[in-house]
């Protein structure tokens, strides 16, 4: 049994194109391999589940395909917790409004939500409640007393 869970978080558009991606070993350690292997798994998203020895889950909404992708020998369902979990705190995140336009707009805590679910293939979290929790919202949402001296001083400018 292996740590080492998850080989890559992938979030791509309706036209197959990179939204985050994130690899955690070498099977693809170039961004010319990342790209190949993108555009051939967006490809073929409805009719696999293994691709090139790789156990690929997703699950899409509106415009967007949220992807896992582990060995061929991993357990399917911890995969599937991950996928569903990274679904889950994206939704809270984007307030149930999963679609590309809210998820570019908000880039920096979704990234910091994949890495609160995974850091370097190891699987940290499945429950979306508790990573959403451990997320700070933007500023716009704090009181000015929550927020430090310079959060306030940008927002005056």
């Amino acid at each position: 049994m292996n740590i080492y869970t998850v080989k890559a978080i992938v979030i791509l558009d309706n036209d197959g194109k990179r939204i985050i991606a994130k690899y955690y070993d070498e099977t693809f350690s170039s961004t010319k391999e990342q790209a190949a292997f993108e555009t051939k798994l967006f490809s073929k998203t409805n009719k696999v589940i293994l691709l090139d020895g790789l156990i690929c889950l997703y699950r899409s909404n509106v415009d967007l395909f949220f992807y896992v992708i582990g060995d061929g020998g991993e357990n399917e369902l911890m995969l599937l917790h991950v996928l569903n979990c990274l679904y889950d705190s994206t939704s809270q995140i984007l307030r149930k409004n999963v679609e590309k336009k809210a998820l570019l707009d908000n880039l920096d805590v979704v990234i910091l939500a994949i890495d609160e679910v995974c850091d370097s293939g190891v699987i940290l979290e499945t429950d979306a409640s508790t990573i959403c929790s451990r997320i700070v919202t933007k500023s716009d949402d704090l009181t000015f007393s929550e927020q430090s001296v310079a959060q306030v001083g940008m927002q005056v400018r």
